[in-house]
C-alpha cells in the first residue's frame, strides 16, 4: 500500500512540488516501516508467532506479558501505525504530501489509506495486544489529545485548502484515537462508524476540488472559492454540506460520528481530560470549516473567476457522498449496526 502511495503522490513528474512531496513521504515512510518491522520481529521473538490471535492468546495466558521485549515490540509497532494514520508526533509528512499530490490522489489518501491504517491498528490492538491495554491506553490518550489540538490549531492558520484539509485529517485521526482508547466494544464500533462517515465527507470535498481549475493549475486557496456559491449553487451547497459535516454540526453524519465516539469514551470513564479536550477541539474546528462557507457566499471574487471542469466521475462521487453524508446523519442506525457486527469478531 505504501509503495503505491509514494508513486501516486509523485504522479505529476514534471512538477517540482509533486516530486518533493513524494520524496519526503518516501523517506519518512521507509523510516516508519523500519519501526513497524522491527517491532514485529521483537514480538515474534517474545511470542514465537506472527498470527494476531496466537500472539493475543500467548500474552493473555503467560507471565511474559510484562517482558520488556514485548513492551518495546508493541511500542515500535504502535509507532509504525501512528505514522500511517498521521497522528502527532508522526504527522509532518501529511500537509506536504497532500499539497503536492494530485487532488484526486489526496482524496484517496485521506480516506482509503487512513481507513486501512486504522483498520490494521484496531486489529492489532484488539486481537494481539489486549493484555497490554493498561500500557497502550494512557499512551494513546495523550497522543489523541495532542493530535486533535495540533491538527485543529494549525488548520486555523492555513489559507491553502489542501493543507487545511490535511491538518483537518490529522485532527480527525485524534477523534478516532479517542474511540480506540475507550477500549470497549462500543468504542471499536464507533471508530468503524466514524471511518465510514469521514471517508464519505472527505472524498466528497476532494472530488469537488478536482472540478475546479484555472488553466493547468489547481486552485487550492480559500480565496479562489469566493462567490462560487452563487455562480454554482449546487456545488456550493455540496461543499457547504461537507464542511458542516466535517465540523460535526447536525444533522450530518459527522455529528453522529462524534456523538458515538465521545459517547463511548464517556461510558469508559474518560470524560476528563480526553472527552473535554475533544469537544473543545470540535468547537475550534468549526471556525476554519465555516471560513470556506463564508468565502462561498460572503466574498466577492477577485480577478478572473475560477474555471469549472465538469466531469462525470466527479459529479457521481459528489452526489453519492453528499447523499451518504445526509442519510447517515438522519438515519445512522443501519451503519451503526453494521459497524458493531464488523468488530464483534475481534472482541
Amino acid at each position: 500500500m505504501s509503495l503505491s502511495l509514494y508513486v501516486m503522490v509523485g504522479f505529476r513528474r514534471n512538477q517540482l512540488e509533486s516530486n518533493e512531496a513524494a520524496l519526503k513521504y518516501f523517506l519518512l515512510g521507509a523510516f516508519a516501516s523500519g519501526f513497524l518491522l522491527y517491532g514485529i520481529a521483537l514480538l515474534y521473538g517474545a511470542t514465537g508467532a506472527t498470527d494476531l490471535g496466537r500472539i493475543g492468546d500467548f500474552l493473555g495466558g503467560s507471565p511474559l506479558g510484562r517482558d520488556p521485549l514485548v513492551l518495546v515490540g508493541g511500542l515500535l509497532v504502535l509507532t509504525g501505525f501512528l505514522f500511517k494514520v498521521a497522528a502527532v508526533p508522526f504527522h509532518m509528512w501529511t500537509p506536504d504530501a497532500y499539497q503536492g499530490a494530485p487532488t484526486s490522489v489526496t482524496g484517496f489518501m485521506s480516506a482509503g489509506a487512513k481507513a486501512a491504517g486504522f483498520a490494521a491498528l484496531l486489529r492489532v490492538l484488539l486481537r494481539a495486544l489486549p493484555s497490554l491495554a493498561h500500557d497502550w491506553q494512557p499512551l494513546l490518550a495523550v497522543v489523541a489529545m495532542l493530535t486533535m489540538t495540533v491538527g485543529n490549531v494549525t488548520a486555523l492558520l492555513q489559507n491553502n485548502l489542501k493543507r487545511m484539509l490535511a491538518y483537518s485529517s490529522i485532527a480527525h485521526a485524534g477523534y478516532l484515537l479517542v474511540a480506540i482508547v475507550a477500549g470497549n466494544a462500543e468504542g471499536s464500533a464507533a471508530a468503524v462508524f466514524y471511518l465510514a462517515v469521514y471517508s464519505a465527507m472527505n472524498l466528497g470535498a476532494f472530488a469537488l476540488l478536482t472540478m475546479l481549475g484555472r488553466g493547468g493549475d489547481e486552485p487550492v486557496l480559500v480565496s479562489d472559492l469566493a462567490g462560487l456559491g452563487f455562480r454554482q449553487p449546487l456545488l456550493g451547497l455540496a461543499l457547504t454540506l461537507f464542511m458542516v459535516s466535517l465540523g460535526g454540526i447536525p444533522p450530518t453524519a459527522g455529528f453522529m460520528g462524534k456523538v458515538l465516539v465521545f459517547g463511548a469514551a464517556v461510558k469508559a470513564g474518560l470524560v476528563w481530560p480526553l472527552v473535554v479536550v475533544g469537544v473543545l477541539n470540535s468547537v475550534v474546528s468549526v471556525y476554519y470549516y465555516l471560513r470556506v462557507t463564508v468565502a462561498l457566499y460572503m466574498r466577492s471574487p477577485e480577478g478572473e473567476p475560477v474555471a469549472l471542469s465538469l466531469n462525470v466521475p466527479a459529479v457521481v462521487a459528489i452526489v453519492l457522498t453528499a447523499a451518504a453524508t445526509l442519510w447517515w446523519g438522519l438515519q445512522s442506525q443501519g451503519l451503526w449496526l453494521a459497524a458493531q457486527r464488523s468488530v464483534s469478531g475481534l472482541l
